[in-house]
C-alpha cells in the first residue's frame, strides 16, 4: 500500500513539474512543419535553413524544401542559419487576427483575402523573430539529427537524450509508420525530441515503462540507424543503456500563450452531411495526432438518427453495431459496420472529449452525419 501511494505521489510530482515549465522551442524542419501543421500551429521553432528574400517576399529553404516566412527589418543573414520563430496556419486564423495587422497578404504571399481565405494547413509560414549563423554539424548528437536528418539518414549514430516515454508528452505529432508500439519511445534534449523504435527501452540495469511518467527524469544512450520520412526522423535502435544527464546547452526558455495541442478530425469519409451514401460503406476518420486506443472504447458513439425515426413514429431508432480499428501509422480509425444498413437512414457518429491523444490531450469533440442511400 506504502509503495502504491508514494509512486502514485511519484507520478503527480513529475507531472506537475512537467506543467510548471515554460514552453521552450521545439527544433524541427521544414517537411515537419508542412507536414503537421495542425500540430505545430503557434507553436515557437528553431530551424536550421538559409533565409531567401525576393522583393516583398521571404522564405526559408533547405535544400529542395521551402517555406513562406514574415520577418522583420532587422533581421538578416546569409547562408546556413538557425531561425527561430513562431508556425502561422493561415487558414487557422481570422483574416482580422491581430497577429497579420499591418502585413499585406498580397504582397507577402500572394493572398487576396477580399477573394479567398485559404484552409487550415494549406498555407504555412513561419513568423521568424531572430535568425543567427548556424555552427557546424560535427559529432552527431540528438539535436543535430533532428534539425538536419538528411545529414545523418541512413547512418549509424549514437546519441543521448531524457526518456519521454510513448510520448507521453507530446513532442511529437505521431508515431513513425510500421512499428511496434511496445518498442517505441522518444527522447529529448534540450529542445530537440525524436522517436527511438526497434527495442523495448530495457538492458542492464534498468527497465523503463513506456506508458508512464515515473521514469522521465532518466536517460539513454542510443546507438542506431537514422530514418527520415515526412517530416518524422527517429532511430531503429541496436544499442541501448542507461546514462547520465548531459548538460545541456538550453536555448532560451519562452513563456508563449500558445496551449497544448489537443488532437482533432482532420478529414472524414464519407463527409459530413453527405447523402446518397452507398449501403456498404466503411467510416474513416483522420486525426491530427497519435490517439490512445485505449480511449475510444466508450468514447465513440454510433447510431441511426433518433430525430428521424421519432418523424417516421418509431418508438427509437434501431439498433447499430460497429467495430472500430485505428492504424497508428496513418492515425486513421476505420468503423466497419457488423451489419447491413438500413436504406435511406441518417446516421451520426460522435467523439467525445473522452478521446485522447497519446500525450494526456483531450480530443476536439466531433460529429458526423451522413444520409444512406438506396443501395
Amino acid at each position: 500500500m506504502r509503495r502504491a501511494v508514494a509512486a502514485s505521489v511519484a507520478a503527480l510530482l513529475v507531472a506537475a513539474a512537467v506543467l510548471a515549465q515554460p514552453m521552450s522551442r521545439r527544433a524541427s524542419t521544414i517537411p515537419a512543419l508542412k507536414t503537421f501543421p495542425a500540430f505545430y500551429n503557434g507553436q515557437p521553432v528553431l530551424l536550421r535553413a538559409e533565409l531567401r528574400v525576393e522583393g516583398q517576399r521571404a522564405s526559408l529553404a533547405s535544400g529542395e524544401e521551402t517555406i513562406p516566412a514574415f520577418i522583420r527589418s532587422d533581421v538578416s543573414g546569409s547562408g546556413v542559419l538557425e531561425v527561430r520563430g513562431e508556425v502561422w496556419d493561415i487558414g487557422r486564423m481570422q483574416p482580422d487576427d491581430s497577429r497579420l495587422t499591418g502585413k499585406d497578404l498580397r504582397s507577402l504571399l500572394g493572398v487576396d483575402p477580399t477573394l479567398s481565405w485559404p484552409r487550415p494547413g494549406e498555407l504555412i509560414v513561419v513568423n521568424v523573430t531572430s535568425a543567427t549563423p548556424a555552427g557546424p554539424l560535427t559529432a552527431p548528437s540528438l539535436r543535430n539529427v533532428v534539425l538536419a536528418p538528411e545529414r545523418y539518414v541512413e547512418q549509424r549514430v549514437t546519441i543521448q537524450g531524457q526518456f519521454r516515454g510513448r510520448n507521453l508528452f507530446g513532442d511529437q505529432p505521431q508515431a513513425p509508420p510500421g512499428g511496434d508500439g511496445r518498442k517505441e519511445f522518444v527522447l529529448r534534449s534540450a529542445d530537440a525530441a525524436l522517436w527511438v523504435t526497434g527495442k523495448v527501452p530495457k538492458g542492464r540495469g534498468f527497465t523503463f515503462d513506456i506508458s508512464s511518467r515515473l521514469d522521465t527524469r532518466r536517460w539513454l544512450e542510443v546507438s542506431g540507424v537514422v530514418k527520415e520520412d515526412r517530416g518524422l526522423v527517429w532511430i531503429v535502435a541496436e544499442q541501448l543503456a542507461e546514462t547520465s544527464p548531459e548538460a545541456e546547452k538550453v536555448p532560451e526558455r519562452i513563456v508563449s500563450s500558445a496551449p497544448a495541442v489537443p488532437p482533432e478530425v482532420l478529414f472524414s469519409a464519407p463527409t459530413n452531411d453527405e447523402t446518397d451514401v452507398p449501403l456498404n460503406t466503411k467510416v474513416r476518420v483522420q486525426f491530427s495526432r497519435d490517439i490512445n486506443t485505449d480511449t475510444l472504447k466508450g468514447n465513440v458513439r454510433i447510431g441511426y438518427s433518433t430525430a428521424q425515426a421519432t418523424e417516421r413514429g418509431e418508438p427509437q431508432a434501431p439498433s447499430l453495431s460497429a467495430t472500430l480499428n485505428y492504424n497508428r501509422g496513418t492515425r486513421v480509425m476505420d468503423i466497419v459496420f457488423d451489419e447491413p444498413l438500413e436504406r435511406f437512414r441518417t446516421i451520426r457518429v460522435s467523439l467525445g472529449e473522452g478521446v485522447m491523444g497519446t500525450d494526456g490531450q483531450a480530443l476536439k469533440p466531433y460529429t458526423l452525419t451522413f444520409t444512406l442511400g438506396g443501395s
